[in-house]
């Protein structure tokens, strides 16, 4: 019992961490957060911070990760039980990408990626990774099952995948763009459902 106790500490600490990490990068930058500061924020001491992490790139790797992911389980029964409901698979994803794109601390991450991808070697490498291969990975996966179940026209599902979250990324580029000039974006939310709709129009049997 005692154990069990300690290891929900350390998670809960840990998710702390990670909350404290994404307000101080969105708002002081890379460069301008420290570990002192991310301790300072959740409450704990410097030196129990590296119980969780080993320095500052690895927190911000972390923070990157879950911006960057994919919004569907990786699981292949998962993947093929919500691929199946077809137009319903990219309306949920194109959903959940819109939520990020206007999540306000995911947004300003998503800027401060966007600038540190050109300077951090590991995090590109964690971008094609985690967010790049894993998406086409899951959405090539998803349109293949779709063909198979004649739900769709038959093509490369690679291709189809690189299509359509293409313009799905170039949203939420636009939105960030227009909300780091102070521009409101708000004409710009109705664009992944009408994405969604003309996209199913032109791949669906």
């Amino acid at each position: 019992m005692p154990n069990s106790t300690v290891v929900q500490k350390k998670v809960s600490t840990k998710d702390k961490i990670l909350k404290a990490s994404i307000s101080l990068f969105s708002e002081h930058g890379y460069k301008g957060t420290s570990v002192r500061k991310i301790a300072s924020e959740v409450g704990i001491r410097e030196s129990a911070l590296y119980n969780h992490f080993k320095n500052k790139e690895e927190i911000f790797l972390s923070v990157a990760k879950d911006i960057f992911t994919t919004p569907f389980s990786k699981d292949e029964s998962n993947i093929k039980e919500s691929a199946i409901k077809g137009k319903a698979f990219i309306q949920k994803y194109a959903m959940q990408y819109k939520l990020l794109t206007f999540d306000k601390s995911s947004e300003n991450m998503f800027r401060l990626l966007m600038i540190e991808l050109f300077q951090n070697r590991e995090l590109r490498e964690q971008f094609m990774s985690e967010f790049h291969n894993e998406n086409i990975k899951v959405l090539s996966e998803a349109f293949f099952i779709m063909m198979q179940n004649s739900l769709i026209k038959s093509s490369d599902p690679m291709l189809v995948a690189y299509e359509f979250i293409s313009t799905l990324f170039y949203i939420r580029l636009q939105v960030t763009l227009m909300r780091f000039d102070s521009n409101s974006a708000n004409n710009l939310s109705t664009q992944f459902e009408k994405h969604v709709e003309f996209f199913w129009e032109g791949i669906k049997i």
